[in-house]
């Protein structure tokens, strides 16, 4: 259910029925409850009395403040893992680089995506702080679908991935401010370009 959810295969507003689940996964009611419960504790669905079930739609304020705190703690991740002596680690960053600058106009941005989100992974991982990589799951998990959605236009792959070329040379050279500044920037351009197909969210 939560991939489906964060893949768009359920959209926002869509009723989630028990009987509906419970038929299609042949788990129990009890377990689909607390499947349910689960995913509106990570903010996926919402649930209502009378109403049920359904997947959450993120309101525009929501959306913003879970970018703001983004900026916060990726750009500390981009300055830890910048200062880091972790050589492997910065190596596998610059390959993922490259791979992201070879599809940056091949038009499939599906692999475009799955790259940029490995990147952000990988730098979470660099900073090597539980805390920051606990928070970020939070955060990210509620957006998965968005963040997908942002990468179907050629332009916003450019931006992005000239972003992104900015932060990788400076984390691997270990300028830790520079790397911090232009997370904190990479992530704001990401909220401007989702605020742009703000269908995806109620205002």
């Amino acid at each position: 259910m939560r991939d489906r959810v964060r893949l768009g295969k359920l959209v926002p507003g869509q009723r989630l029925i028990e009987a509906d689940i419970v038929r299609d996964t042949g788990a129990s009611r009890g377990r689909v409850r607390e499947a349910l419960r689960r995913l509106e504790s990570e903010g996926l669905v919402a649930i209502e009395e009378f109403r049920g079930a359904s997947v959450k739609r993120l309101g525009a304020d929501e959306v913003r403040q879970i970018y703001r705190a983004r900026m916060v703690l990726e750009g500390l991740a981009a300055a830890e893992f910048a200062a880091a002596d972790d050589t492997p680690r910065k190596q596998r960053l610059l390959a993922l680089q490259a791979q992201m600058d070879e599809n940056e106009t091949a038009a499939n941005h599906d692999r475009f995506a799955r790259l940029n989100a490995a990147w952000h992974r990988l730098i979470i991982e660099g900073a090597n702080n539980t805390y920051v990589t606990q928070f970020l799951a939070s955060l990210t998990v509620p957006i998965y679908r968005l963040l997908f959605s942002t990468f179907y236009a050629a332009h916003r792959i450019r931006m992005a991935n000239a972003d992104h070329r900015i932060i990788t040379a400076a984390i691997a050279a270990g300028r830790a401010e520079e790397a911090e500044r232009a997370m904190r920037a990479h992530i704001a351009h990401g909220l401007v370009a989702l605020t742009e197909l703000n269908s995806h969210f109620e205002q």
